[in-house]
């Protein structure tokens, strides 16, 4: 049900949601002042959502500040990578790419040739369809890894978890059980990091981060970045406000 639930609230709430909404509102309305906030204030919402200066000064805003590898000051016992968007399967008979947020397999993989993690958790569930034939995306991130030359004994899966407060629930028991009292090494997003932290922190899981998979970027602004609307950007924040919306929800769930 909470699974349900907060999916139908984070679409409900999304700016772009929203934006449709309104629109709808308009093309109904006989009330002539009514349609014209509610045009008025869909085109305001496209345009702040779509504008590439004020996301990429929210994604700086909200993400956690990047780490180099070589500036890890110690060696943990367990870096643990959560899943979603790591691999891409266009068919269940291809082969499986890289996807969105893959970056976090590559400093994983980082981390772990620069004896800055001993072993490695890969936590987060896939369809049965695709685990039955070792295609879920964590098996396909330990693939990866094994590849490029991580030893499969090194790795451990979980894949039970549909959401980040299981990812910390169920990676907390392998924990507890396997390797209590460690030094632990959390590894996900930057945008995804602080609703993270909070769910394992309620787990009874103290870690260190890791950053990876950045969006916001220092770097100087042009003048069309202020005015003219972006399509790629317009996905880009609606990755964002769905984080927002999600660690609100988790907050009020007492999850994080």
């Amino acid at each position: 049900m909470f699974f349900f639930l907060s999916k139908t609230i984070d679409f409900l709430l999304m700016p772009l949601s929203i934006s449709l909404i309104l629109l709808l509102y308009a093309l109904r309305t006989n009330k002539p002042k009514h349609k014209k906030n509610a045009l008025i204030l869909s085109f305001v919402i496209l345009f702040l959502i779509s504008n590439s200066f004020l996301i990429n000064k929210a994604f700086v805003w909200w993400e956690y500040k990047p780490v180099k590898v070589n500036a890890v000051s110690k060696t943990y016992d367990v870096g643990i990578l959560l899943t979603g968007g790591l691999i891409n399967i266009p068919e269940l008979s291809s082969d499986a790419g890289l996807g969105l947020h893959a970056d976090r397999i590559l400093q994983t993989y980082e981390l772990y040739k620069a004896g800055k993690i001993k072993k490695i958790i890969i936590t987060g569930a896939s369809g049965k369809q695709f685990t039955d034939i070792g295609k879920g995306e964590a098996q396909q991130t330990a693939k990866f890894l094994v590849q490029w030359g991580v030893d499969p004994q090194d790795i451990i899966l979980e894949q039970e978890a549909r959401n980040t407060r299981e990812n910390a629930l169920f990676t907390a028991q392998i924990l507890n059980r396997k390797f209590p009292g460690k030094d632990y090494l959390l590894i996900t997003s930057a945008f995804h990091m602080r609703r993270s932290v909070g769910c394992f922190e309620k787990a009874g899981i103290k870690t260190d981060q890791f950053p990876a998979d950045f969006y916001g970027n220092s770097y100087d602004t042009q003048i069309k970045e202020y005015f003219i609307p972006s399509p790629e950007v317009l996905g880009y924040s609606q990755l964002l406000f769905r984080e927002l919306v999600g660690i609100v929800i988790y907050k009020i769930m007492g999850y994080c």
